[in-house]
């Protein structure tokens, strides 16, 4: 692992687990948003343990009938566990507002990814860098209600 991967590990460690501070203390109230983009909480089967997993996320972009999340890891070399076991396990589970619903996961085709890259980089123009930081294709996924 090289040292961009280790400090963009701990940042994303820390951001992670700054959210969930802050949404304890406020009582699930801030952050809704993060760089206007909609906060959620996606839940996967560990693919190696096949215990239930929570990591939060930013949708940028997001609808009742489809959620769109980048497994970026802040352009670290290799792929996020969270992606990892989607691929493995594609019913996820969603949390947004303290509600939690079930959804299907699935890494979008690259005319899917090529389609919608522009607008996740309109919602956040960090996900163009963090693709340039990287020698790998960041996967797009796509949730659909189940």
């Amino acid at each position: 692992m090289t040292l961009s991967d280790k400090v963009t590990e701990l940042g994303a460690w820390g951001l992670e687990n700054g959210h969930r501070a802050l949404l304890a203390v406020t009582g699930g109230r801030f952050p809704k948003r993060v760089l206007g983009m909609q906060t959620l909480e996606l839940h996967t089967v560990g693919r190696k343990s096949g215990q239930r997993r929570s990591t939060m996320l930013t949708a940028p972009l997001y609808s009742p009938d489809r959620v769109v999340v980048v497994a970026s890891k802040g352009g670290h070399s290799d792929n996020p566990d969270w992606y990892k076991n989607l691929v493995a396990n594609p019913d996820v589970e969603i949390t947004v507002d303290d509600v939690t619903s079930p959804w299907t996961a699935h890494s979008a085709t690259a005319d899917e990814k090529a389609a919608l890259w522009p607008q996740i980089v309109k919602a956040y123009s960090g996900y163009d860098g963090y693709q340039k930081r990287t020698d790998r294709d960041i996967p797009v996924v796509i949730c659909t209600p189940r």
